[in-house]
């Protein structure tokens, strides 16, 4: 295969500014497949992406397109997610490429993600190709947004293409800019073999199938492979490219965007980001790879029955197969008895993993508050990792506790900048610099865009953080995050009781001065949600033996009175005592059940 009809490439942009619309209209154009074919988001395969309109997996395609002067050219595409926890999806995507579209939304203008996803172009130097979508939008602000690309991004009126994905305007115009500016791939077809896994899934006939660009040599069916950093062996079962549907041939070669299909029973036998060589005269140097996702955010997943922990354990070993960044290990609970201690890259992807467990496996599910991951320094000099709040050593024992922080990029009309830096400096925030974005010719009534630089806790961007930014702007700021780092924190663990027994699943690792408040809420808010028992429940919320908040659930009262319709009051007297030492001995041996909905309520508490 010639090389220099080979163009790789793929699309990033911020959620929502047209991605996946984008690719359609390309596989559209390009022939691929017929309009009638097409339905909306081809690329979306997955009923969860659909459903909520957004892209969760990275997609490969390979389309045929034939310029105007008769040639055909193979463009190789990759469909990228647009959400901030999803971008290691892109980071690995852009390691298979050699250019990328930035779709830019000519409504919106830059976005905090449009910013992250530059820069990790920049990083792997790839030819960046700008476009303006949505011009057909009476929203369109077209001079302004170019002048904004132009002051913030540096490319000129003249290099940024103007389209409407939806009704395909400027899109021929799109891919001759592509086969021109995108350089062809390196690489060498009779060098030894060397292809980079970018993504992998499980098949249950198949095994697992790698997601792959060939950099030099060439793959065929058959073939006995070796993964560099691993050493795992493998037969080629299958070779092929995605038309969106996996299309089997018998050899990719150097340059060439595909699949194969391995054989192998397990996912972690297949990392993403290692080598594939073959097992004969292969190479041996690997290419460079990439990070394993990191997992930021930790929960509790258990089943509402006991009896569903084995199937629960069978679909989170199913899912991890499909989702590399996934991590979780076994624990249990006194009160919600076996689950799993779960790892996810933010709280869009712990929601998404808890509805594909909840609809693809038909499981009900109780999820812990989410908390972040802490570095303890105990007082004899061990350090220890903590995900669990139960597992934090006794006060004595500690000599220091670190938390993860972020560093947070928001982009806001200048109008809303007062109640963000309050919403942020109420979170721990730590300002680094603010800088106004295009030149103020036209602001309108909002003012002109501004970009706000923070570090902060990663704890306090948990649970309601975002809905607030959200409802304080109006809708109008977008947020980009990236992990710098720990630093040492003062912070004390916030036990909740209920009727003297300690909940792990609403236990906290909160600082010590919102102890009172955190505590205070969540006691509010289960008296509310835990039904009335036949005693008094009491529900304390506790740092070490300290009780920092308390609220009761009155007992339900049975009328014995009722049929007493007169006679002796020592009679009443002696069925209310009667009454009353039933309810101590039933206090003393009863058990609370904590519905399900009293998790779901304390998990969408702040703090």
């Amino acid at each position: 295969m010639d090389q220099s009809i080979i163009r790789n490439f793929c699309i990033i942009a911020h959620i929502d500014h047209g991605k996946s619309t984008l690719a359609d209209r390309l596989i559209e154009l390009t022939g691929t497949m017929r309009r009638d074919e097409i339905r909306e988001q081809v690329m979306d395969s997955m009923e969860l992406e659909r459903e909520r309109g957004i892209t969760i997996k990275a997609k490969a395609i390979r389309l045929d397109y034939k310029t105007s002067d008769g040639k055909t050219y193979r463009l190789n595409l990759i469909d990228t997610p647009g959400h901030v926890d999803f971008s290691y999806e892109v980071s690995r995507t852009l390691a298979a490429c050699e250019g990328a579209v930035l779709v830019i939304d000519a409504s919106q203008g830059i976005q905090a993600q449009t910013l992250a996803n530059v820069y990790l172009a920049m990083e792997h130097n790839m030819e960046i190709i700008p476009v303006l979508n949505k011009i057909d939008l009476p929203t369109a602000e077209i001079d302004r947004v170019t002048d904004e690309i132009e002051s913030v991004l540096g490319y000129g009126q003249e290099s940024v293409l103007l389209i409407s994905a939806k009704t395909g305007l400027g899109v021929p115009q799109l891919l001759e800019r592509i086969v021109q500016r995108i350089p062809p791939p390196g690489g060498n077809t009779d060098a030894p073999l060397r292809a980079l896994i970018f993504d992998s899934r499980y098949d249950s006939y198949k095994g697992v199938i790698a997601y792959l660009r060939v950099i030099d040599g060439q793959i065929s069916k058959g073939s006995k492979l070796r993964l560099i950093g691993q050493g795992t062996e493998m037969e080629v079962l299958e070779v092929g490219y995605f038309a969106p549907e996996p299309f089997p041939v018998q050899t990719l070669s150097a340059g060439d965007v595909g699949y194969i299909a391995t054989g192998l029973k397990n996912v972690a036998e297949c990392r993403v980001g290692d080598t594939v060589t073959s097992i004969f005269n292969g190479a041996r140097e690997p290419l460079p790879g990439y990070r394993p996702a990191k997992s930021m955010v930790f929960a509790g997943i258990y089943p509402t029955e006991a009896d569903d922990y084995q199937e629960l354990r069978a679909a989170i070993d199913k899912l991890s197969l499909n989702d590399a960044s996934l991590s979780y290990e076994p624990e249990s609970s006194p009160l919600l008895g076996h689950g799993f201690r779960c790892g996810f890259l933010g709280l869009l992807h712990l929601d998404i993993v808890r509805e594909r467990l909840e609809r693809e496996f038909f499981l009900s599910l109780v999820v812990t508050a989410p908390g972040v991951s802490f570095i303890v320094t105990k007082t004899n000099g061990q350090t220890v990792t903590i995900v669990n709040p139960g597992e934090l050593p006794l006060p004595h024992e500690i000599e220091k506790i670190e938390e993860p922080w972020v560093s947070i990029s928001i982009i806001t009309p200048s109008k809303f900048i007062g109640p963000l830096m309050e919403l942020i400096m109420g979170c721990g925030g730590v300002h680094k610099r603010t800088e106004y974005l295009g030149h103020s010719k036209t602001p309108g009534e909002l003012g002109q865009r501004v970009q706000l630089e923070y570090d902060m806790p990663l704890r306090s961007m948990l649970t309601t953080f975002y809905d607030q930014l959200k409802s304080r702007s109006q809708g109008y700021a977008s947020m980009d995050y990236e992990f710098v780092g720990y630093r040492e924190a003062k912070l004390v663990k916030l036990d909740v009781l209920v009727n003297g027994v300690p909940v792990d699943a609403f236990s906290r690792i909160v600082p010590p001065d919102r102890a009172h408040d955190i505590g205070e809420a969540i006691v509010s808010r289960l008296k509310e949600e835990i039904p009335r028992q036949l005693f008094q429940v009491p529900l304390q919320a506790a740092v070490g033996s300290h009780i920092v908040a308390r609220a009761n659930i009155p007992a339900k009262r049975k009328d014995v009175l009722a049929k007493c319709y007169g006679g002796d009051v020592t009679r009443k007297r002696k069925l209310l005592e009667k009454q009353k030492e039933g309810k101590k001995k039933l206090k003393q041996i009863g058990k609370v059940e904590v519905p399900k909905e009293a998790f779901m309520s304390v998990l969408k508490l702040n703090g």
